[in-house]
């Protein structure tokens, strides 16, 4: 193994790399395909889709990630006992690496579909090669040296786009400066790329992007995949929050076929939370990240398909054995059953003029390592009071000079959790200002120089010196693209559900029978990271309930915004 893979496992080496035993090795052949592999045969290449989870019986495979200046380096070989692969084979997604047999192979082949199977069935087994696969993900995200290559300069607001989605996404990458990295400028040589299209990304499989879209890139490296129109699910989810990813894995788990569709990164809010430490069960925290991407990896084990990042246009009526059909993305269509509408919030805006000018360069909605090395030593402002606010500011204390922490109310105890108050009053570098807004930005060509604001009592005005800033100020509910579906909305634009609709069945179903609204889109839910799982939990049993009624007595709901 390389020294590079030998830092990232560790102490936890035999537990991504683990020798079956021969029961074990038994009890997954029902699963598997007898296969064969002869000396120096590429089993499959980064960029390729490989056959699936291949448990060695005898031979050797080495695995090997490109390196710099095309040389590979062997992250571990396989030999008898052990299998090849990681999470990209839970959902036949490309793979990350190169497969090779470096003498003639023996083995049986799991497709992804019976390694879903096999988890299920075999538990005690199945968890053993959940946590394998999970380790060797952390390891190639921990390498930095593997996955698609970002080229471009590092405080260039499309890299941080590019980067951010990836790192949310869950998904290995590099990023080259192009301003400093010998390597760009071989890459740039090579491509004939020209530098005013900075951001280039050179995806697994060889394919240049100029500055891609967030969906183009997770097609290029098989994030997203079609959605085939002819099948019809039994619920279609759409936000991959808490809300929605906790829907998804027990709707899955109790056989329901299911669609989860999402037009950013799974995780919602909740994932850019640094650190979350009143959720039941982790009595130590946890990052927002690393709980959603459990929640993902737990919907994909029980077989749900995820869609991101793709964007949901319009709900509207469907037939042929579906109820209702989504307008996704480039004129795409998703037929389901019923609908369960988890999509959230918008992260809310300051009413300052030029904010638009330092968005996705100096103004972050999100503080992740990412924000945190940029502004790394300097001091920072941070607008918010809410735990999400104070989770941030705590986060970034530890990397940066300074955080001024600026609030509208009075005080941050009446809107955020005691244990982060006395928190942030124990950091000698974080600064809390209450009462006080922001009234001005200053700047230019997008890089922002100063922050002005206003004490709201005297009136007073201060400026400093400040090139990057944090907004935690809470969100907009996420329904625009419900305007023409008749999903009926209170007057903030949640939607509205059980009591507040009379032919409404249980709490969560909207004026649309068979549709259903959880999370923070809900009116009335408690904006809360366990009362949204809770309540993606509790709507699988209505969702069983309407699917019941359907199945004896279906009646044809009307035409509306149909697409």
């Amino acid at each position: 193994m390389s020294q590079s893979a030998t830092t990232i496992f560790g102490a936890r080496r035999d537990q991504a790399f683990p020798t079956l035993a021969e029961a074990d090795i038994e009890r997954m052949r029902r699963f598997g395909e007898a296969s064969a592999y002869a000396a120096g045969e590429h089993i499959f290449e980064a960029g390729d889709v490989s056959p699936g989870l291949i448990v060695v019986l005898s031979g050797k495979v080495d695995i090997t990630q490109d390196g710099k200046l095309g040389r590979r380096e062997t992250i571990v070989t396989h030999g008898p006992g052990s299998f090849v692969g990681e999470l990209a084979q839970l959902s036949a997604r490309p793979s990350l690496v190169n497969a090779q047999a470096a003498e003639p192979v023996e083995a049986f082949v799991i497709s992804s579909q019976r390694l879903r199977d096999l988890m299920v069935q075999e538990a005690n087994l199945g968890e053993r090669i959940m946590r394998a696969l999970i380790l060797r993900r952390v390891g190639l995200l921990e390498s930095g040296t593997i996955g698609p290559i970002i080229v471009g300069p590092a405080d260039n607001g499309d890299v941080l786009r590019l980067q951010g989605f990836l790192a949310r996404s869950g998904q290995p990458h590099r990023v080259l400066d192009s301003k400093t990295d010998p390597c760009a400028k071989t890459l740039f040589e090579h491509f004939h790329v020209d530098p005013h299209h900075l951001p280039v990304v050179l995806c697994p499989n060889g394919r240049l992007l100029l500055n891609p879209a967030e969906k183009d890139l997770a097609r290029c490296i098989g994030l997203l995949r079609p959605v085939d129109a002819s099948k019809v699910y039994d619920v279609a989810i759409v936000g991959a929050g808490p809300a929605g990813l906790a829907a998804a894995v027990y709707a899955a788990s109790e056989g329901l076929s299911t669609i989860v569709l999402d037009c950013r990164a799974f995780g919602g809010q909740a994932g850019a939370s640094a650190r979350i430490e009143n959720y039941l069960g982790f009595p130590t925290g946890i990052t927002g990240m690393a709980l959603m991407a459990r929640a993902y990896n737990q919907a994909q084990k029980f077989g749900v398909e995820m869609v991101i990042p793709d964007e949901v246009k319009l709900l509207g009526a469907a037939t042929d054995g579906a109820r209702y059909q989504l307008a996704v993305g480039d004129d795409e269509t998703v037929r389901t059953r019923s609908v369960v509408i988890a999509s959230g919030a918008r992260y809310r805006r300051l009413d300052v003029a030029n904010l638009a000018e330092f968005e996705g360069t100096c103004v972050h909605y999100w503080a992740s390592p990412i924000e945190a090395r940029l502004c790394g030593g300097q001091e920072v402002a941070l607008v918010g009071a809410g735990n999400s606010a104070g989770q941030a500011a705590v986060f970034l204390a530890s990397h940066v000079r300074k955080v001024a922490l600026l609030a509208r109310g009075g005080s941050l105890e009446a809107s955020m959790s005691r244990y982060l108050v006395e928190r942030i009053r124990a950091q000698p570098n974080i600064e809390v200002l209450t009462g006080t807004e922001v009234e001005a930005l200053d700047g230019e060509e997008g890089n922002l120089a100063t922050v002005r604001w206003r004490d709201r009592s005297s009136g007073a005005l201060t400026t400093r010196p400040i090139r990057h800033l944090f907004l935690f100020i809470g969100a907009d509910p996420n329904t625009d693209w419900l305007a023409q579906s008749d999903v009926a909305l209170d007057a903030r634009g949640f939607i509205r559900t059980g009591s507040d609709i009379a032919s409404a069945h249980g709490l969560m179903e909207t004026s649309r029978s068979g549709v259903f609204a959880i999370g923070d889109v809900r009116s009335g839910s408690v904006k809360r990271v366990a009362a949204a799982v809770g309540e993606g939990a509790q709507v699988v049993a209505a969702l069983h309930a309407f699917l019941g009624r359907e199945g004896s007595h279906a009646d044809a709901p009307q035409l509306v915004g149909g697409v």
